[in-house]
């Protein structure tokens, strides 16, 4: 899995594997003591917390002075008497300060990166040897329930300063699937490589975010070539729900996979299994729910929350009760995979609800308008909602030339969506380059371009910034820059 000179080092590494594959396996069929497995790593994890700077700022003395000596205590003692005391660590002060959370010397780790940083400053996220090979573990033996070796994946991600390209290329080799990782601007968008590689190399499975792959058959679609066809979509970075997903599955004849879910920060906190099920990954985390009524584990029963998470497997840069800003649900049922660990279900992030004369608009909400049957005539490969003064504009890409009956339909059916508003649709030949920024941005920064919310683009940083004025003046709104909407 991996090729390291140092022997002793390889010794490690080889030790490593096989411990955590047999943790995962047991963990899989409910055998492991997590509890204990909790206990132990817990102790670990805060003698290394100990010495990592970005708890100075956030963690009260009394409490840090009884780290370092956390691993020659109780275990059970640390779990249940300690824990409860450290405080829940936001976003804010992660970003704030970032670099302080190592705790080796970054010559140390394998790869740097960072998280995007698109709403905010960038999060080191750097990829040490033992992380690495934990949470390759952890998905492959998920992926490894319907993945073979005879497959060919294209990896699509264009985040090359982002560990998930190279991170899902890993999990590829460890379930021995030949894998490979071009790349398209977001500018040109010319997909005609890729398009090539598919067909030649018989590239039958996708990994990457959605936005991509839409863009990529409106490729084919524009310049007369077959789009492309999929046996399995493993979806990944942008919030996907079952209108999109069952979209793209007509579109390609694949089966969608939600694939993961995690973050650069915390590493792969889920995985999809056979069934499309998303698995906490309990022997590599400490998980617990927020919400008005306080901080609670993650016991397996039915509830929902906030997610937070504390690492249990990355001594070199520990994260301790972060607060991922992520609303879940635990279902609290079984799944028919096999997998004893939790299921999970994503809700989204109150953020990305679109107030708009006085209502909340989700994404969901609105794909469901849009996909959930297909509309007569043609079909909408992707999407983009313009709102300005007391209009919505949906800006639609299709397989053909709809004509105003067609328009004012999809007109009709997104109505009830927007009360009050004056709705609109515009089939055009390519969307802005902001809608395939999906994956940096989320769904509300790429996919809704309010002009008459100063604060989206305030908070933007380059190059980001100047793909949304060259959004801007596609539209005609007046302005080429986000500054000239204010």
């Amino acid at each position: 899995m991996l090729l390291l000179r140092d022997r002793e080092q390889n010794t490690a590494v080889g030790k490593l594997v096989e411990e955590h594959t047999r943790l995962v396996r047991e963990t899989h069929a409910g055998t492991a003591d997590l509890t204990a497995v909790h206990a132990a790593k817990l102790a670990r994890a805060l003698g290394h917390a100990s010495g990592s700077a970005l708890y100075r700022h956030t963690a009260d003395a009394s409490v840090r002075a009884d780290w370092p000596t956390a691993a020659l205590r109780d275990p059970q003692a640390v779990l249940r008497e300690l824990f409860p005391r450290l405080p829940l660590l936001g976003k804010a002060e992660l970003s704030a300060h970032g670099e302080e959370a190592f705790t080796r010397p970054l010559a140390e780790f394998l790869h740097y990166y960072e998280s995007s940083g698109t709403t905010g400053n960038p999060v080191a996220a750097p990829k040490a040897v033992d992380d690495l090979v934990i949470n390759t573990i952890n998905i492959g033996e998920l992926w490894a329930q319907f993945l073979q070796p005879r497959d060919v994946a294209l990896i699509l991600i264009n985040a090359p300063f982002a560990p998930a390209a190279y991170q899902f290329e890993k999990v590829l080799e460890y379930v021995g699937v030949m894998s490979f990782r071009p790349w398209v601007d977001n500018i040109t968008g010319d997909y005609g490589r890729v398009l090539r590689l598919i067909e030649s190399l018989s590239a039958n499975v996708f990994v990457g975010p959605p936005s991509r792959l839409l863009e990529m058959i409106q490729f084919a679609h524009r310049s007369g070539l077959a789009a492309p066809r999929f046996d399995r979509l493993l979806l990944m970075a942008e919030q996907t729900g079952p209108s999109f997903v069952r979209h793209l599955e007509r579109l390609t004849g694949g089966t969608a996979y939600v694939c993961s879910y995690g973050s650069s920060e915390t590493g792969t906190t889920a995985v999809t299994c056979r069934e499309r099920n998303l698995h906490l990954q309990t022997q590599s985390y400490l998980l617990e729910l927020h919400d008005d009524t306080g901080t609670r584990p993650v016991d397996g029963s039915a509830d929902r929350g906030e997610l937070v998470v504390t690492t249990l497997d990355l001594p070199a840069r520990p994260l301790l009760r972060y607060r991922t800003g992520d609303r879940v649900e635990i279902t609290g049922e079984p799944c028919a995979c096999g997998v004893r660990t939790p299921v999970l279900r994503t809700l989204g992030r109150e953020q990305d609800v679109v107030a708009l004369s006085g209502n909340g608009v989700r994404q969901n909400d609105l794909e469901a308008a849009l996909w959930s049957t297909e509309l007569p005539g043609h079909t909408v490969f992707n999407y983009m909602l313009v709102v300005r003064d007391r209009g919505v504009v949906l800006l639609v890409t299709t397989d053909g030339t709809p004509d105003e009956t067609w328009n004012a339909v999809v007109a009709e059916r997104l109505a009830p969506l927007f009360p009050g508003l004056a709705v609109s649709v515009r089939p055009v030949e390519t969307l802005p380059p902001l809608a395939s920024l999906g994956q940096y941005l989320g769904w509300k920064l790429s996919r809704v371009l309010d002009l008459n919310d100063e604060r989206n683009w305030a908070r933007l940083p380059e190059p980001i910034n100047a793909v949304v004025a060259e959004s801007l003046r596609q539209l005609g709104t007046g302005s080429d820059t986000p500054e000239g909407t204010h």
